[in-house]
């Protein structure tokens, strides 16, 4: 048996030295890519998407000038922060010049990274497994789909091991590290993303299930929208839960910027995806919607300050409150403290509906002795626990420490038969009517609220913080539009925690939420604010959002510039 499991471990080892090794190659052969950038990559970066596009179409051998430049941003980002797993560019060359991409579409020319997770022929789609290292794919719908719209695959990114967490890391490509600072996590699991876009990556392409393209955009400071079920491409992809439906994964887009966020997603919808995978509605581009929200003068905003579970962090609070002035100065109604249906209902659900397998999906693609995200290892070993040792636990959290909210979760913690699952779809459908009625009765036009308690967790705080997910896991349950926009850094003065502050007092999700901020160390790192609206409202939310950005005015997000 010790023979076995060494074998084994050899095996996982063997196989993420291999994939490490040839990433280094594959670096070091792209010799045209590296060096200082030139006036012409400055002048490229700097341009709008809609003007790089018209010159592609214009001159298609641009495409090849944009490529360059981008490919020398994601190795400088890469060196930054180790966020990038495969190097496409070798074939990228080729697809410019061949006639595989469609230098006459919408995104003509633009390079787009691409979460591990998505196919690409020629290269793995590894999801952070060494079990998956060696398995070629070949270009699914969401590849082809960006490859006809004129989009240029050019490197894919990192995300941590069974995609379950917000940070990103695993045995296979190492630890993403966030572009703001080292010692912190981009955020997951489309964390490498997040960190390449923060430092000039253009347009990208995460998952959301519980906040996976959203949370990065928080981390790292960028912009994210996570779409609703069936408005954005999802096959010709790789998951660590195949089957799991009880709160579906939704492929999203992810940019720089906001002017491309939008014009990322308007393009592809308009590319009719629905041709491309069925699981995608059949509903065209609605550019009279985002006029309409464009031109609105007054609109209704309600305020949602804290999910009840864990309320946010100075640093977080004071993000969401400079937007809500931005908003009242504009003459915007602001609906103050709104009391929706409870947040912590939804995070009871959602947890459940996601791990109702007790994670045994994602475990099994496990070799022995593979490493596996801290949070997750924690909820495994929560959902491993004896039946008659959990309970006493809980007997012990719910009545001697009185903590009813951490209780409620841990009581709950167990792998679901199918009467049970089917019991929890059935609370949830429930619990998405209460939020119908009450949106209706509100009349909202957008409610914002903070993406997270806290921002970017240091390496390793997923152990603690795995459980304060409920701002943006929420959103998944409901399957609404929301994105996220950054909109300040953290100060080390502003944002300390009250004098006296104890977080031995909070309850259990809050404790290890909190258990790492500081607002010396974490000083400089981006804070967001997450703007929500109903299912299939894509345009009006990014909309929402540009009015949101605007409102901000000289207080909006610095992003970061090329050095």
């Amino acid at each position: 048996m010790l023979m076995d499991y060494l074998r084994h471990r050899r095996d996982w080892h063997v196989y993420a030295v291999s994939s490490f090794e040839e990433r280094v190659d594959r670096i070091r052969a792209v010799k045209s890519y590296h060096g200082p950038f030139s006036v012409l990559d400055r002048e490229i970066v700097n341009k709008t998407i809609q003007e790089l596009v018209k010159e592609v179409h214009e001159h298609p051998s641009k495409a090849t000038q944009i490529l360059n430049t981008y490919g020398k941003v994601a190795l400088r980002a890469h060196e930054k922060t180790n966020c990038v797993t495969e190097i496409l560019l070798d074939s990228a060359e080729k697809w410019v010049t061949d006639g595989s991409i469609n230098l006459k579409g919408p995104l003509a020319g633009i390079p787009v990274s691409l979460k591990d997770t998505v196919d690409v022929t020629g290269y793995d789609s590894t999801v952070g497994y060494s079990r998956f290292v060696g398995i070629k794919a070949t270009d699914g719908p969401t590849a082809r789909i960006l490859k006809d719209a004129g989009a240029v695959p050019y490197v894919k990114t990192n995300v941590p091991i069974t995609l379950l967490s917000f940070e990103s890391a695993n045995d296979v490509w190492g630890t993403s590290t966030n572009p703001y600072n080292k010692n912190y996590t981009p955020g997951g699991s489309t964390g490498g993303e997040g960190a390449l876009l923060a430092l000039g990556g253009r347009i990208g392409v995460g998952s959301d299930v519980a906040g996976s393209v959203r949370c990065p955009a928080h981390f790292s400071g960028i912009y994210a929208l996570k779409c609703s079920t069936g408005r954005w491409p999802k096959l010709g992809t790789r998951t660590s839960m195949p089957g799991q439906d009880g709160i579906p994964a939704v492929y999203s887009p992810m940019a720089h910027t906001l002017d491309d966020l939008a014009y990322f997603t308007r393009s592809i919808v308009q590319m009719k995806p629905w041709n491309y995978d069925h699981s995608v509605h059949p509903i065209p581009w609605r550019l009279e919607v985002e006029e309409a929200y464009a031109a609105r003068k007054t609109l209704r905003v309600g305020v949602m300050p804290t999910d009840r579970v864990v309320d946010p962090s100075p640093a977080c609070a004071r993000a969401l409150d400079r937007t809500v002035n931005a908003l009242r100065a504009k003459g915007h109604e602001i609906i103050d403290n709104i009391t929706p249906p409870e947040p912590y209902e939804a995070l009871q659900l959602a947890s459940q509906l996601l791990d109702d397998d007790g994670v045994q999906t994602a475990m099994s693609f496990f070799r022995a002795g593979e490493g596996n995200d801290r949070g997750v290892a924690r909820m495994r070993f929560y959902f491993r626990l004896p039946r008659i040792v959990k309970y006493a636990h809980y007997l012990w959290v719910r009545y001697v420490r009185r903590d009813t909210v951490w209780a409620g979760l841990l009581v709950n913690w167990h792998p679901k038969t199918t009467y049970q699952y089917w019991q929890l779809i059935a609370k949830r459908e429930a619990y998405k009517r209460q939020w119908f009625d009450f949106w209706e009765e509100e009349g909202f036009d957008f409610i914002i609220t903070p993406p997270n308690a806290t921002p970017a967790v240091p390496h390793g705080g997923m152990h603690d913080a795995c459980s304060s997910c409920g701002y943006t896991f929420l959103f998944n349950l409901l399957d609404y539009t929301a994105g996220v926009l950054p909109v300040t850094h953290v100060d080390k003065v502003k944002d300390r925690l009250p004098e006296g502050f104890d977080v031995g007092k909070l309850n259990g999700v809050a404790r290890g939420a909190y258990k790492h901020y500081n607002a010396d160390d974490m000083h400089g790192l981006p804070v967001g604010v997450q703007v929500v609206g109903r299912r299939l409202e894509e345009e009006k939310v990014l909309a929402l959002m540009k009015r949101v950005d605007d409102a901000l005015g000289d207080d909006k997000f610095k992003l970061l510039e090329l050095d």
